[in-house]
Formats: C-alpha cells, structure tokens, sequence
C-alpha cells in the first residue's frame, strides 16, 4: 500500500537568499511554444527588463520538453536557452520542474547558467520561510494525473522514455497536449491544491508562506495562520490576456501597490505586465 502523501514528509531543498537580493520574482506557467510568439516576446521582454537579482521559474516554463536533445534541434528552444543564457549572466536564475517540462535536463540547464530547484523548495529571504512548489503534487483529486506523475517521475521509466527516439518521443507529447485541450473543451474542472496536505508542507517547512503555480488560478488564500499564493498562468497569444509577476522585496521598498501585502521584512506584489510588453 502506498504512503499517504497527506502525511508523507517532502524533501525539501533549501535556497538561502544572499543579502543582495533585494528583490526577487517569481513566475510559473509560461508554456513557451513556437506557436505563441506573443508570449514568448513578451517573456524576453521581461527577463531582459526586471530589476530583480533573482528570478525564480516554478514550473512549466515550456509547455513540453520531451529530452534535452530536442532543443539542439529546435530553433525556438535555442531561442528560450539565449533568453535563459543572458539574463543568468546578471541574475540568478532558477527553474523548477512542472508537470509539463520535468524532463528538462541538468546539461541544458547548466548550458544556460540556470540553477535547478528542487520541488518543494524553502526560500530563506530575509526573516522569511517561504515554501515554493509547482503545486501539482498537491493536487490529489486529479487522480489520473496523480497515477502518471508517480510513473513519470520514477528514474526508471524516465530513462527508458528518453531512449526512445526523439519521433516516438514528440508524438507520445503530442498525444498527451490533445487528451488535455479535449478536456478544456469539454469544461472539465482541474483539482486545486489539498489544504490538509498544504498545511502539513508547510509544517514540515516550518513555514507560513507557501507560493505555486500549476492551477492556474492566481490567488491569495489564507491557511490559518499561514498564507497560500497562486501564481499566474501567461496567456498571450489568446484571451483573456494575462501576465504576472510575483515579485518578493525585502525591507519594504516594494515598487507601486498592485495587490501588495506586508509580511515581516518582506513585501509580496502581484505585479501585471505594463501593455507595452505585449
């Protein structure tokens, strides 16, 4: 029988915030693809343009990765890495698996400057704990999700997928973004994140803040004591529009007061993308 993940303890990664970050961000859900140009430009805007020192990535930045030998092949992949490659050069750059790209590999990610994250992973900022996550292994009522996401992250079956030929590899992607959009199609309602098992991360974190993305539905959610934020999905290329960064800034010197909350040292924005971005 398997462990409850209600009560099973994470291993947690821990990422200690230098004191020269001041400011950090941090976005989710990109779902970079060839065919969304707008998106894309607005993402190499961003990442060419953000004052922060840190830009944390929680998840789906790509929306498939089917092995890192496809981006030596694919232009538009070499595109996102150059994007990646230059920021890395002035900022710390960070990315965590999602559910769509964990297979991005380390050899990519080291090509590129970027860092990897472990899901979850505590943020020490200042005098906060903040618990980061893509979020979809918090979503136990997707059941047939769940079942493939125990599948596809065993080291096993990983292995064995990425010896098949990059053809066969596409295709089974392929099958899976069609079985997904069938399901928006057709108004399927996507599981948010447990509460009990919410809580019981950030116990474990011993931690009051938890931020992840995944559900694509930005929010800020009280837990008790403790708070959940959900990060925005970026969606340009299709209404409604949408583009968000949530931005941490340490010692209050937060800039504007879009959705601003005051914890501790820290403040918390939900920033949108000026239009000029897209």
């Amino acid at each position: 029988m398997s462990a409850d993940p209600r009560t099973t303890p994470p291993t947690i990664g821990r990422l200690t915030a230098p004191a020269a970050w001041h400011t950090v961000d941090l976005i989710s859900d990109l779902h970079l693809q060839a065919s969304e140009q707008a998106t894309f430009e607005a993402w190499r805007s961003y990442m060419a343009n953000t004052p922060a020192q840190a830009v944390l990535m929680l998840g789906d930045l790509f929306e498939v990765w089917v092995g890192d030998d496809a981006a030596v092949q694919d232009p538009f992949l070499q595109r996102c890495a150059e994007v990646l490659r230059q920021t890395a050069q002035r900022a710390h750059v960070a990315f965590m698996p999602g559910n769509r790209d964990f297979l991005v590999g380390p050899d990519f990610l080291s090509a590129c400057g970027v860092q990897p994250l472990t899901d979850p992973t505590l943020l020490t900022l200042g005098q906060q704990r903040i618990l980061l996550s893509h979020g979809d292994a918090l979503c136990l009522d997707d059941k047939p999700y769940q079942a493939f996401r125990l599948q596809a992250r065993n080291p096993q079956w990983q292995h064995a997928f990425l010896a098949k030929p990059l053809a066969e590899r596409q295709e089974f992607a392929r099958n899976l973004r069609a079985l997904s959009e069938s399901q928006k199609h057709e108004g399927m309602s996507f599981a948010d994140a447990d509460l009990e098992m919410s809580l019981f991360w950030l116990e474990q974190a011993e931690a009051d803040q938890l931020i992840h993305g995944h559900t694509h539905r930005p929010a800020d959610h009280a837990l008790g004591s403790a708070v959940r934020h959900v990060l925005s999905d970026w969606s340009l290329d299709h209404a409604p529009l949408r583009a968000q960064v949530f931005r941490l800034t340490r010692d209050g010197d937060a800039v504007g007061d879009v959705g601003d909350v005051d914890v501790s040292d820290v403040r918390y924005e939900r920033l949108d993308l000026p239009r000029d971005h897209f």
